[in-house]
């Protein structure tokens, strides 16, 4: 395993977060965030959707003020992945974009399978992922159960 991807951390959860757990998940990646800054993790990459990877990168801009070492990477699956999204949810986008370290994207245009093909890129360059999963279907699960075949540390928030 490479340096890179031994001080590596990837996000992955659902888009949709339940109001009333929203604070709670918040703080959790936070505090895990500050943990995995203590084990020697600098970089933290996550894919830039709604929901948790949204929380995830905010998390990780707010821990650079106390540690400004780390870095934020955004590994997104198209360019047009906020194309339909709310206005409000894509200035909060636009703005993470701009104060993010690297903004990688794994395909141009949208595909069938650009989403997945996002999801193996954080999975395949990280040793662990922190994650919000709560049902056993969809992108997420998919993506975790990737992550624990290729022997990372899985931490579910």
């Amino acid at each position: 395993m490479n340096v890179f991807v031994e001080k590596t951390c990837c996000f992955s959860g659902h888009r949709n977060i339940p109001e009333n757990k929203y604070d709670l998940i918040c703080n959790s990646v936070e505090e895990t965030i500050d943990k995995l800054v203590g084990e020697g993790y600098r970089y933290f990459g996550t894919g830039g959707a709604l929901g948790f990877d949204t929380i995830a990168a905010k998390a990780v801009l707010k821990a650079k003020l106390k540690y400004p070492h780390i870095r934020l990477i955004l590994v997104l699956p198209c360019v047009s992945q906020a194309k339909l999204w709310s206005e409000r949810d894509i200035q909060i986008y636009e703005d993470i974009k701009k104060r993010a370290d690297k903004v990688v994207y794994t395909n141009i245009e949208y595909t069938n399978n650009c989403m997945q093909k996002r999801n193996r890129h954080l999975v395949d360059n990280s040793s662990v992922c922190v994650c919000y999963i709560n049902k056993s279907s969809g992108g997420t699960y998919y993506t975790v159960n990737y992550a624990k075949r290729k022997g990372l540390r899985v931490i579910n928030v």
